[in-house]
């Protein structure tokens, strides 16, 4: 085999490596990513339990990826707090390990690239012949076939690379080599968009010799970093959400490889220590072990500090203005739970706003007013989003919640066009001597609403709303008469009398909306709370 048929075969193991990878994610994915992901919701109540169910979630579905998204996802629908995120995330590393182990241990030890061969048929034709559950399975364990078929090619490949490369030649056990060799691990992994292809590919390179121990333990350590670059990127024009995942992704993995790098000498002095030539005996568990272990203790290190990690990244990437709809992440459409929890905690704050907007608009101090155009974008994306959750049956929690949440949504768009019509209406309520008392009845209600909301008691602030939108039922047909009598005696214009009926009418369709509107959170609450997050969608 001549020099150029080696590197293709190397370049080909790999590729085989990640197409396995790929193949076999994707049916893990589809097989068990949203029992996967609503356990990790499930037993996430603190960065801990995060970290644990992190790393096991990862190790299921071979992505830490998929666990990250997820992890966003769930603090921008409100369901974790950003520490709890952080202790999935931190956690992820863990996970990622397993694919070490399993090519060390099955790849090496028990060199499987020709048994396998029988395991991708027979998931090849259960993909093609099977459906759904089998389907998927079938799709994943034709891709772990692959994986191994992938090892096996780059063993034999890099078996030939000793006559042509002479990684020797590196400065290994110089602080510069182990520099050169870091950011290879770092380039490698941003390249090729996977730290376990770069993890494989280290290990057959060490199995074949072509590398050293403290070598191979610089470039793992290099592509333990190089899974942030892609992290980095995809959070660039993302939300703060994102962002802030990505940046605390970013510097927990630089001071864990930093803590790894200064590691690797007493790493090999320890082993050197238990047993003298146990190392090079076995070099590839070592390796892998030694993965899995500055990845562990890099947890254990920062999860005590977590809630002050959390802290700092959140000054560094601050909300600089309120938009309420971030938590609308389009991957959480795949679980309607999930996705209509996150409209619900955006429609909540997008009525709380219109609120203390109204209340601001008729004279009340405690009232505070957004940016209008703003609002009516975040309220048209709220409702796009809300129109892409499709559910199939017409019944239950999630039916209930889902027109719950629809009829809020368009009473709110209603109230916004009240809102609108703060020149006119408004200005003439809250300068009319005689609506002060209606305007300080709403005004208090409104109040009293907003603290209600946020302590969880809808059915009390339904029945406020609905009671100040009976007075004010009430009030308009005397008032009416009352204006009439004015314009008659001509103490009023009929110019004058018209804007103040109009006044009473604003008045009295803006309870009526925050009523209806207070009446269908109150039911999407109850819906809600019949919801069981803990089980596939």
């Amino acid at each position: 085999m001549d020099n150029t048929q080696i590197v293709f075969q190397v370049v080909g193991g790999l590729g085989m490596f990640l197409l396995g990878m790929v193949v076999m994610t994707s049916g893990l994915q589809a097989l068990a990513g949203n029992v996967v992901r609503s356990s990790l919701l499930r037993f996430t109540r603190n960065p801990l339990t995060g970290a644990v169910t992190g790393a096991v979630s990862t190790a299921i579905l071979q992505s830490s990826s998929a666990t990250t998204v997820a992890a966003v996802g769930f603090v921008g629908a409100g369901l974790i707090g950003f520490p709890e995120a952080l202790g999935i995330i931190f956690g992820a590393n863990i996970g990622t390990t397993i694919t070490g182990w399993l090519v060390a241990l099955l790849g090496f030890k028990l060199k499987l690239g020709v048994l396998v061969m029988p395991i991708i048929f027979i998931g090849m034709l259960l993909r093609l012949f099977a459906k759904d559950r089998l389907a998927n399975i079938g799709f994943a364990m034709a891709g772990f076939g692959v994986i191994f078929v992938g090892i096996t090619l780059m063993q034999e490949g890099m078996g030939g690379l000793q006559h042509i490369v002479f990684f020797d030649d590196m400065p290994a056990d110089s602080l510069t080599g182990r520099l050169l060799l870091l950011a290879s691990g770092i380039v490698f992994t941003a390249i090729t968009q996977s730290s376990s292809a770069g993890i494989a590919t280290t290990l057959t390179a060490l199995f074949t010799g072509l590398i050293g121990f403290e070598q191979a333990a610089a470039l793992v350590v290099g592509m333990n970093i190089g899974t942030t670059v892609t992290a980095a990127i995809a959070t660039i024009g993302g939300s703060v959400g994102a962002r802030r995942t990505g940046l605390s992704h970013v510097i927990y993995n630089l001071l864990t490889g930093t803590g790894a790098f200064i590691l690797i000498t007493p790493y090999v002095l320890l082993w050197e220590f238990i047993s003298p030539g146990l190392l090079l005996e076995n070099a590839e568990i070592a390796l892998v072990a030694f993965h899995t272990a500055f990845n562990v203790i890099g947890v254990i290190v920062v999860l005590p500090v977590t809630q002050a990690f959390a802290r700092m990244i959140m000054r560094m990437i601050p909300e600089r203005e309120p938009i309420f709809t971030h938590r609308l992440d389009k991957t959480l459409l795949e679980q309607p739970k999930l996705a209509l929890a996150a409209v619900y905690s955006t429609v909540h704050d997008e009525f709380v706003a219109l609120l203390n907007y109204v209340s601001a608009i008729i004279g009340d101090d405690r009232g505070q007013k957004t940016n209008l155009p703003r609002m009516q974008s975040m309220l048209d994306e709220t409702s796009d989003y809300l129109d892409n959750i499709h559910l199939k049956t017409g019944k239950g929690a999630e039916w209930n919640s889902l027109v719950s949440l629809i009829h809020a949504l368009d009473h709110m768009q209603r109230l916004h066009e009240r809102c609108e019509e703060e020149g006119d209406r408004a200005f003439t309520a809250r300068h009319t001597a005689e609506l002060k008392d209606e305007c300080q009845l709403i005004a208090d209600s409104i109040h009293t609403i907003i603290s209600d909301m946020q302590e969880n008691r809808w059915s009390a602030a339904s029945r406020l709303a609905q009671k100040t939108a009976d007075v004010l039922q009430q009030t308009e047909t005397p008032y009416r008469a009352t204006v009439m009598t004015a314009i008659g005696n001509g103490e009023i214009t009929v110019s004058e009398g018209t804007n103040r009926l109009e006044a009473i009418r604003w008045l009295r369709r803006v309870t009526k909306h925050v009523a209806r509107i207070t009446r269908h959170l109150t039911q999407a609450s109850l819906a809600m709370g019949n919801f069981n997050l803990g089980k596939s969608a």
